[in-house]
């Protein structure tokens, strides 16, 4: 079988949580070979997520799929024993992934200018909350706070300018972190490869929540003045949420309503809509906001999505279901491009891909996530220890 595209690649998953952990697990998927460093007997707190959901103990659902394909060594890296074993992965690794506070990693010695130096083709991938400099350096954060809140994300995404912010979703920043994470490592690979030299890359949880909310951010870098988004009715009838007969919720979208509303109209059988004075022009339908929409909430009221999805399709009209996280299950067009790929050994269970794929570069079947430590003792040996030094690491 294929080792994969980066079946040469030696990473050391030295972080918490999500963001960083999920840029070594898509390296995993093309071959790299991740060893994953956990605290003994506690393991990374990020196995504990799941329960504050009160989800039975059987399966961490969170951990089986950002911890797939690892090797679990529990190193604590708080006793010289414990640092002097990372040292000797780092002289061999290609990458190391960690977004350990500033703090933490000047108090264990694991930052860039503590590991660089032994071994001079290392790629240092540092994530933080809120950046390598500033004010806020050093302050804890979790996507929550640092990509959704404090981007602006959560005040613009409002269903209208007087709801309450939203809370986010868990790792609904963290999974677009790790992608920026992972293009940063490969990125740097590739200057190790002209050049022969490993390089530090950075980012933030911050810098990626401005990304995402970059089109809004950029609009306040112009001086322009940002209205919160107006109550249904007042926003188009061409780009609003709709709910058919069934309680299924979509919507409508448009970037051409000229082009589209004809479209629309014609689509929902209501053609006379176009000569009407209260919709002809975009200023009456504007105007008229409010009457156009509850006229298309009185017709998608009267079937089911399915029919009102055939209608639009043939119609040209771009629309969407406001999914729901069992419509995945057994989904024909999640299922034809292969975005659930069956666990080895896993008796069935499937996972989340990550979400691109190279043309003619298969990705390794994953494989079920690592328990704590559970390859420390064969990884100690195979990396050199001693006797010795196998019973000083695992004693206690």
């Amino acid at each position: 079988m294929s080792k994969g595209l980066f079946g040469d690649l030696l990473v050391i998953d030295c972080a918490g949580f999500i963001a960083g952990p999920a840029a070594a697990t898509v390296l995993s998927d093309f071959g790299a070979r991740v060893i994953k460093i956990e605290p003994p007997g506690v393991g990374d707190a990020y196995r504990n997520l799941f329960r504050l959901r009160g989800t039975p103990d059987d399966l961490d659902y969170f951990w089986a799929m950002d911890s797939r394909n690892k090797e679990s060594l529990a190193l604590d890296l708080g006793r010289p024993e414990g640092r002097s074993v990372l040292a000797k992965l780092v002289t061999q690794a290609d990458v190391f992934i960690t977004n350990l506070p500033f703090p933490s990693r000047r108090r264990l010695g694991v930052r860039a200018e503590d590991l660089m130096p032994l071994n001079p083709r290392l790629i240092y991938a540092s994530l933080s909350p809120y950046g390598e400099r500033g004010p806020e350096a050093d302050r804890t954060g979790f996507d929550a706070t640092a990509w959704w809140a404090r981007s602006g994300l959560m005040d613009m995404v409002r269903s209208d300018a007087e709801a309450e912010p939203a809370l986010s979703m868990p790792g609904m920043g963290d999974h677009p972190t790790a992608m920026a994470v992972y293009g940063a490592i490969v990125t740097a690979l590739y200057k190790r490869q002209l050049t022969g030299e490993g390089a530090e890359v950075t980012t933030s949880l911050l810098a990626n929540g401005l990304w995402a909310n970059s089109c809004q951010v950029q609009g306040a870098l112009c001086g322009y003045e940002l209205m919160g988004r107006p109550p249904r009715g007042a926003r188009g009838a061409l780009n609003e949420m709709y709910r058919a007969a069934d309680d299924r919720y979509f919507i409508v979208s448009s970037t051409n309503p000229a082009r589209d509303w004809p479209l629309l109209a014609r689509a929902m059988g209501r053609a006379d809509w176009l000569t009407d004075p209260l919709f002809a022009t975009p200023e009456a339908r504007l105007l008229n906001g409010p009457t156009l929409v509850a006229g298309f909430d009185a017709l998608f009221a009267q079937q089911p999505f399915a029919h009102w999805a055939k209608i639009l399709h043939d119609g040209d009209v771009t629309f969407g279901i406001v999914g729901q996280i069992y419509d995945h299950l057994g989904d024909e067009q999640i299922e034809a491009n292969g975005l659930f790929p069956e666990i080895e050994g896993g008796d069935g269970l499937r996972t989340v891909d990550s979400p691109f794929h190279i043309t003619g570069e298969a990705k390794l079947p994953p494989r079920m996530a690592p328990g704590i430590g559970e390859h420390t003792e064969a990884l100690l040996r195979e990396f050199g220890c001693t006797a010795a030094e196998v019973e000083a690491v695992t004693a206690g």
